[in-house]
């Protein structure tokens, strides 16, 4: 079960980075979900990634992330920023590392904010910021037998 977490007005000084982390384990939309709940937000927006079967065209066999020992610091600046430039009232991103398969959850992030322009807003930020910003790169077998790196 989801919780909501009751925090005092607009003018709270709590931290709205509630939940982040780069893990080896598998990822729940609850737990994120769950983590940015606030009486005072009035929208909240997520964002899950999956891995799917095919890239550019090609079938995918197998898929693994992999992260610099900075990824998490990076992923802490992105968070910062986000909830810097929007009225973030939490926030939280997760994303998984090591071998996945199709329909596996990849990354999921949340924001609440007051209203829901602002949370697809700040979001659609935070997942466009992760991907470009955050050092965690994607290596792709295809069905074919060849590889790629995504992001490297």
């Amino acid at each position: 079960m989801a919780h909501t977490y009751d925090h005092p007005g607009e003018g709270a000084a709590a931290d709205p980075i509630r939940l982040l982390a780069v893990r080896d384990t598998p990822l729940s939309v609850d737990e994120v979900f769950g983590a940015v709940g606030d009486a005072a937000a009035g929208g909240t927006a997520l964002f899950v990634g999956t891995v799917r079967n095919h890239d550019g065209g090609a079938d995918v066999g197998a898929l693994g992330y992999s992260a610099h020992p900075s990824a998490e610091a990076e992923l802490r600046r992105v968070a910062e920023k986000v909830a810097a430039d929007f009225p973030v009232r939490a926030l939280a991103a997760v994303h998984r590392v090591g071998d996945l398969v199709v329909g596996d959850l990849a990354v999921v992030v949340a924001v609440s904010c007051p209203h829901r322009a602002e949370a697809f807003a700040a979001c659609r930020r935070l997942i466009d910021d992760l991907k470009s910003e955050v050092p965690i790169w994607k290596h792709q077998t295809f069905a074919d037998g060849t590889e790629e790196w995504v992001g490297a």
